[in-house]
């Protein structure tokens, strides 16, 4: 079969042949236990999918993985809907202390990695191994923990959940603290900081297997408390915020790890969207608040710029959508102009804030010199590289807080 559809040109991944491979062993449950990863997977996007689950498969509803799945079919919860593949990878790296999956294929299939043999005890030891994994991923008290979490730091939509593996290995930090016996409150602390840094880091983009694997035998070796803080602290020193971080953002794309950070941080930290007086940043997610150009797109393609250079994430504000309309393509000199005068006694053209010094803050909370107040509105790529400095400080601030 894996013949036939990788000479239809399918790429087939390690998660796959293990799923084959647990598929047909009926020997050690493990036709059952793939059916649990499915319908754990299918049912975290179809709740509504448990009747069919129990009317036309009853073997497995008479199974000990159903009571372990069916709390599913009362959630609707979206911010994180695992496939097989991130099922197997946080029970398989969780279980065995290891992160590569194709190492996974091989235990299944009973080999020794200690004396190169294949041997039926090691099959059907990594067969109980991997079915405890999978149902302590799928246990609703942890599954319940790690989203609170996420939420948390300020990972309040699906939108904002970009690196699927940063949140698996979050999941395999959260894991082995219970497993430790870590208190509560230093699980949250080292998940939240991990999953951070993780992200502003690209740690698991490229190849996962082999980050995976490097993290879980460190771990293994050190602790997790020990490795996890020595690897936070040399990812993350003093020079990223004011050095790399800045020029890692000079980028266009909004998917980019660094702005998706910089709106966790802005909803972890309860600021207010531009000129808003009550709605919060974390508001405009959950709703699909606009991003506003703070140098309107239209004024700056008539000074020649291209999509690359005016959909800078440093020239985006999250905005509520009749403070966007306001503004529209009014040159930045007129309607900072027109914003001063607001707080000052003039007319309200702009969202609700009156008084100077909430308007000062809400400069500061979006990360907006406050000098653009008294008319001196720099040049568009001095403006850039002042906001990218002060975003990078906001995501600092943000880190801090999190533990």
């Amino acid at each position: 079969i894996f013949i036939r559809v990788n000479s239809a040109g399918v790429e087939l991944s390690q998660a796959d042949f293990a799923m084959s491979k647990i598929a047909v062993n009926e020997r050690y449950g493990g036709n059952l236990m793939r059916k649990a990863i499915d319908y754990f997977c299918h049912l975290a996007v179809a709740p509504e999918f448990a009747s069919k689950i129990e009317k036309g498969d009853p073997d497995f509803a008479r199974s000990e993985f159903w009571p372990a799945i069916r709390w599913l079919r009362d959630v609707n919860d979206a911010l994180y809907d695992p496939t097989y593949t991130d099922g197997l990878r946080v029970a398989f790296t969780f279980e065995f202390g290891r992160g590569k999956l194709q190492d996974l294929v091989a235990l299944l299939s009973g080999r020794n990695f200690e004396t190169k043999q294949y041997e039926e005890s090691t099959a059907e030891e990594s067969f109980a191994k991997l079915k405890s994994g999978i149902l302590a991923f799928m246990k609703k008290t942890h599954f319940d923990r790690l989203t609170m979490i996420l939420r948390s730091v300020g990972f309040v939509t699906s939108d904002l959940i970009t690196s699927r593996n940063a949140v698996n290995f979050a999941y395999i930090v959260y894991l082995r603290g219970r497993r430790e016996g870590l208190p509560p409150d230093d699980i949250e602390r080292l998940v939240r900081r991990w999953y951070a840094m993780s992200i502003l880091t690209g740690r698991y983009t490229g190849s996962p297997d082999t980050a995976f694997d490097l993290d879980i035998r460190q771990i293994e070796t050190q602790g997790l408390r020990d490795y996890a803080e020595a690897i936070i602290a040399s990812e993350l020193p003093d020079t990223f915020w004011t050095g790399m971080l800045p020029q890692l953002m000079e980028t266009s794309s909004a998917q980019s790890p660094y702005f998706i950070a910089y709106l966790a941080a802005q909803a972890r930290l309860g600021d207010k969207g531009f000129l808003s007086k009550d709605i919060t940043v974390r508001d405009l997610l959950l709703n699909r608040g606009d991003k506003h150009h703070i140098f309107p797109r239209r004024y700056l393609q008539q000074q020649g710029m291209n999509r690359g250079r005016y959909n800078q994430i440093a020239n985006f504000v999250m905005a509520q959508s009749e403070v966007n309309i306001a503004i529209g393509d009014k040159p930045p000199e007129v309607y900072f102009k027109e914003i001063a005068e607001q707080v000052n006694g003039g007319p309200k053209r702009y969202g609700g804030i009156t008084d100077p010094e909430t308007l000062k803050r809400n400069f500061e909370e979006n990360c907006l010199p406050i000098s653009l107040l008294s008319g001196q509105v720099p040049d568009y790529e001095t403006f850039l590289a002042e906001r990218r400095r002060l975003m990078a400080l906001r995501i600092k601030r943000w880190f801090e807080v999190l533990g």
